[in-house]
């Protein structure tokens, strides 16, 4: 009888791996990925002038898009007048201007008082719209010996 209840017992044993080892390696893999994945995709892929003070050289008229100091964009295309306009519009109206025009270059010029998220959002709504290069407005630097006015 004895042998009959070793055989029993023998039957009931089984082989467990313990999971929790790799439990926690996944929760830690997972919280790894979790803060890594929002830092993947922060860049904006703008292309900008590569001389320092030259002013760029292009045939065609540019589409600029300027930001103000309270934030609010406006759009010039070619030698149309300035307009107020959304962001949607602003989509909409670049991305139908750069599809029939696609060299045509695209500018932003922001106020030096706002926000640089407001830039930032513009530069991300451009290229939405499909614009191929991006480049940054500036004002030249007043002359040495001149103080600049404000």
């Amino acid at each position: 009888m004895q042998h009959s209840y070793r055989n029993r017992k023998r039957r009931k044993l089984k082989a467990e791996i313990n999971v929790v080892p790799y439990i926690d390696v996944m929760l830690v893999l997972l919280i790894i990925f979790m803060v890594t994945a929002p830092l993947m995709n922060l860049g904006v892929d703008i292309e900008l002038p590569k001389s320092n003070a030259s002013s760029i050289q292009n045939d065609k008229e540019p589409v600029i898009v300027s930001v103000d100091q309270e934030g609010a964009m406006f759009l010039t295309i070619g030698a149309s007048a300035r307009e107020p306009v959304d962001e949607e519009t602003l989509v909409n109206k670049v991305s139908a201007f750069v599809r029939q025009n696609p060299e045509v270059p695209v500018m932003i010029g922001g106020d030096e008082r706002v926000d640089y998220g407001r830039i930032y959002a513009a530069m991300v709504l451009l290229q939405q719209a499909g614009a191929p290069k991006v480049g940054l407005m500036s004002q030249p630097n007043p002359p040495e010996g001149k103080a600049q006015a404000r």
